[in-house]
């Protein structure tokens, strides 16, 4: 049977494997820009235009597109130049990780004149977890956002990513877009128990598929205990973890592993291995598993690091300054609540995933293996993998190429610990890439929290005592528990003054899918409690809940006091919460939108206010080379992952505006444990603060080198010396830099230079969020009318990615505010594992945001800057609430805010009041 199809004005013919999409057809023939985020049709990634239509090519069988011809995004350029809508990609910065980009672009690249005017509905097929939608609209608008700055004037300006054309023609190289030659496929099998113990396995039947080449089990798994969290210090985690272990404990924990010559065959393997289990007790309740007789799901010694494993209590914190009591008697207005926030995926559209191979070593000659993952942690990854698998650090190389995303989920070890274990016992390169499914019930959520706050104040507001009950449902493993529990009360309580504060916090284990690190690292969910409590409290005290924060807050110097006592290391270099407050004032001030709202529907605005250190505690670590190469450009060498986080951007202007030269003639190489000597990682935002602070230390002293090798080179004072773009200027004439390298080289030596930070001291950042919103009472729809968020960055290092890191916060909280949530049955089992049942904030869902930074330049920070990748989230969930108390009178205590419980809760609360005669 002949088969023909035309994909970028080439010709093929090789006939497709029966049920093939054309998704996978076209990734095997090399077009690595068709991308798998869903292989369900739900998000776009995959979309290609077939006979200039766009289609989802994930569901799109190959063989229905015989005869036709396929365009992928790297063959929408035409004679060497950009389709008109990849630059104005380029030029709005609409994209951050990328991952979606090339999806956009199909679509929108055949979009008539009266589709673009119904931008919702055009782009209702294609998802974005990053951008906030913002920058995609702007984009497909024409509006250009990017600048080109003179040389060492790149700090403070908005210049676009290093990457953008590749990710904008799609030959930007994610985790899977590589070829290895004799590639092995493994899928799991995952256990169907929410607890049990494998009795027996018989995997003989699966090692008769053809094509399955080796089954792993518990009994092939190293018999130590870790945990799949990284940290830069492990002892903040217990280590509860196998990697295959004889008790499961969740629906969806992997049993066994088959790796074979497709992904077909590894499937089928899975299909025929017989597991004998004994069911145990489980539970999925974090309140009953701490009570006496609840089954107990580690039972464990010392050596797991679990603080009371006969408790189910995998950490707590416990503490009081002052007395709550005294304060609470003191009060003329106490509040009590119990707040609940759920689940939440993180939804990367790229999921997790590995390939490991074996390579020479390229100094030594010596073999090691490789590992190319999708991670935010390449050097904490291969520290945890030498320590399991007894491996020197130099027979193990983890790169991470260009990630399609991450929001703290790939700070795990998910998938490269099973990967290096088979392939060191096959000695070939094995890939495992989880489904979308998998990403919901196989990796890691967001902690579901239960928290009681009281706060009490006197007739003035003046607050006198705050306290805390927080407990927090770690999953079936205690990967990131203790320290998201202990974060959570953190800058959440210090934020405010209160003599009297006190908390008791749990992080608990049930018989449910882990919980993970995740964007705001708990502090979101306190805050939520927190800032509606502080609304609520306003109200009854009937004073305005701006004033009420204005004068409870923490000020400039002073230090963020907690029950659990004071961390050290923790300063406010810069002080940009009054100017937060004040964006708050100025949006009440000008607003008009409500009259934006439709006839009949109820109107409310509300805000919130949150805290954040700018940087994980106990230290994060950075390594960075600035090296001038022999064609007078530089290079930089960094550790610290890209996923849309902007760190290669701003790295490279920290390094232009210290060499005085421009980006263009800078090169990164980064997220690889060969380039540097160690980084922490890409997560606590630290990619600017940390990483960039270490590049900049490089930097300035590579500039000192150069400055005074000319100086003794050309025989003039250092005084008179300036750097250039591409030469130094000596009192009046220039020296090229390629003139200097090749004099430092005849002399032996390397202008290069090395820059270290450890990550303390840490300075706080500030952040504010205002709603104003309406909603229908009879069916409780809510519109967002207006959104106004205040941001303290600091110096703000590049406006526009700064920008876009808000509007991606926001976007995501709108998400987890209004309508995400991972779901589970009494079983612990996921019942939302695919994007059609887990809603995602889709282009119509999400309101333009109005971002404003405040002037402030920390101390502590590069050359002024606080992070600002996390902590945009956390004012924005209790921000809606207070809008929609607001609104309609009552208050919302759980998320997410379906608009089925907004009705229900309207109606109730009309026919009470009905009842009592108002």
């Amino acid at each position: 049977m002949s088969f023909a199809i035309r994909v970028n004005n080439q010709d093929f013919d090789a006939e497709p494997r029966p049920g093939q999409c054309l998704r996978t057809y076209l990734r095997d023939r090399g077009w690595f820009g068709v991308k798998k985020g869903c292989d369900a049709g739900d998000c776009g990634a995959c979309t290609v235009q077939v006979d200039g239509k766009p289609v989802h090519s994930c569901i799109y069988p190959a063989r229905r597109a015989e005869g036709r011809s396929v365009t992928t995004v790297e063959g929408l350029a035409k004679d060497g130049e950009l389709h008109p809508m990849q630059q104005k990609f380029l030029d709005a910065q609409g994209f951050q990780c990328g991952f979606c980009t090339a999806g956009f672009l199909m679509t929108t690249a055949a979009l008539d004149e009266e589709q673009l005017t119904d931008l919702p509905r055009s782009l209702k097929g294609n998802l974005c977890r990053c951008t906030g939608y913002r920058a995609i609209e702007d984009a497909i608008r024409g509006v250009k956002h990017t600048e080109q700055p003179c040389a060492g004037q790149a700090v403070g300006r908005s210049l676009g990513a290093p990457a953008g054309p590749q990710v904008v023609t799609g030959t930007a190289r994610y985790t899977f877009d590589v070829e290895v030659e004799g590639l092995l496929h493994m899928k799991l099998l995952r256990s169907p128990h929410p607890h049990a113990r494998i009795v027996s396995i018989d995997t003989s039947a699966a090692l008769r598929v053809p094509g399955v080449h080796l089954v792993l089990t518990h009994h092939d798994a190293p018999d130590k205990l870790y945990s799949s969290a990284r940290h830069e210090h492990p002892t903040e985690d217990p280590d509860d973890t196998r990697v295959l272990d004889d008790v499961v404990r969740f629906v969806g924990q992997r049993v066994a592993a088959v790796v074979a010559d497709s992904e077909g065959a590894a499937e089928e393997g899975c299909r025929r291995i017989v597991v004998e289990y004994e069911e145990l007790p489980y539970v999925v309740d974090p309140e009953l598993a701490m009570l006496p007789g609840a089954p107990v799901i580690h039972p464990k010694g010392p050596e797991s690091r679990i603080l009371r494993a006969a408790d189910n209590v995998c950490g707590e914190v416990h503490g009081e300054m002052g007395s709550v009591e005294q304060g609470f008697a003191e009060a003329d207005v106490v509040y009590e609540e119990i707040f609940q926030t759920q689940r939440v995926q993180h939804a990367s559209l790229e999921t997790h995933g590995c390939v490991a191979w074996f390579e020479e070593h390229e100094e030594t000659g010596e073999e090691r293996i490789a590992v190319r993952s999708s991670t935010q942690v390449p050097f904490l990854t291969r520290r945890a993998l030498c320590a399991l698998y007894d491996l020197p650090e130099d027979k193990v190389r983890v790169v991470a190429g260009r990630v399609g995303g991450g929001f703290g989920g790939k700070q795990e070890m998910l998938t490269e610990d099973i990967v290096v274990l088979a392939a060191l016992k096959l000695h070939r390169p094995v890939k495992l890439e989880f489904t979308r499914p998998e990403q919901f019930y196989g990796a890691t959520t967001r902690h579901p929290f239960k928290i009681t706050v009281k706060v009490g104040a006197r007739k003035d507001g003046t607050l006198t005592a705050l306290q805390f009950r927080v407990v927090a449902n770690t999953g079936a493993y205690g990967n990131h528990g203790p320290a998201v529990m202990f974060h959570s009360v953190g800058e959440s309580m210090g934020v405010y003054r209160a003599p009297n504060k006190k908390v008791n916090a749990y992080s608990v284990y049930t018989n449910c899918v882990p919980a993970g690190a995740f964007r705001g690292y708990g502090l979101g969910q306190v805050t939520f409690a927190l800032e509606s409590a502080m609304d609520e409290l306003a109200r009854r005290l009937g004073v305005d809940p701006l004033l009420l924060r204005e004068k409870n807050v923490i000020g400039p110097g002073d230090h963020m006091e907690g029950p659990c006592g004071e961390e050290e290391d923790l300063h406010i270099a810069s002080y940009g919460l009054d100017q937060c407050l004040q964006v708050v004032r100025n949006a009440l001030a000008d607003d008009r939108s409500a009259e934006l709202a439709p006839e009949g529907w109820l109107v409310g605005q509300g805000f919130a206010m949150a805290a954040i250190a700018t940087g994980p505690p106990g230290g994060h670590f950075a390594d960075a080379t600035v090296k001038l190469l022999e064609d007078g450009t530089y290079d930089i060498a960094v550790g610290t992952a890209e996923f849309g986080n902007g760190t290669t951007t701003v790295h490279k202007q920290i390094t232009a505006g210290a060499l005085g030269t421009t980006v263009d003639r800078i090169a990164i190489r980064q997220s690889d444990t060969d380039v540097v000597r160690h980084d922490t990682g890409a997560f606590g935002s630290a990619g600017t603060v940390v990483a960039g602070k270490a590049v900049m230390k490089a930097a300035n002293a590579l500039a000192e080198q150069i400055l005074s090798f000319t100086a003794e080179y050309a025989r003039t004072s250092r005084s008179l010396l300036r750097l250039t773009a591409d030469a130094v200027e000596c009192d009046g004439r220039l020296v090229s830099l390629k003139e200097i390298f090749e004099a430092a080289s005849g002399k032996g030596a390397d202008l290069a230079a090395d820059g270290h930070w450890g990550g303390s001291p840490r300075s706080v950042a500030f952040n504010s969020q205002w709603f104003r919103i309406a909603v229908d009472p009879g069916t409780g729809e809510i519109k967002i009318l207006r959104s106004v968020h205040g941001a303290d960055a600091g110096k703000v290092m590049n406006p526009l990615q700064c920008r876009g890191q808000v509007e991606g916060g926001v976007a995501q909280a709108l998400g987890a505010t209004l309508f995400e949530q991972v779901l589970v049955d009494d079983r612990g089992e996921v019942t939302t594992a695919a994007f059609r049942r887990y809603r995602l904030p889709a282009y119509a869902d999400v309101p333009r945001t109005e971002v404003h930074f405040t002037e402030t330049f920390d101390a502590i920070g590069p050359l002024g800057a606080k992070s600002m990748s996390e902590s945009p989230f956390n004012p924005v969930p209790p921000a809606f609430a207070n809008a929609l108390r607001d609104a309609t009178g009552i208050r919302f205590t759980e998320a997410p805010f379906l608009r089925d419980k907004v009705w229900q809760a309207i109606t109730e609360h009309r026919a009470r009041t009905r009842a009592q005669g108002g």
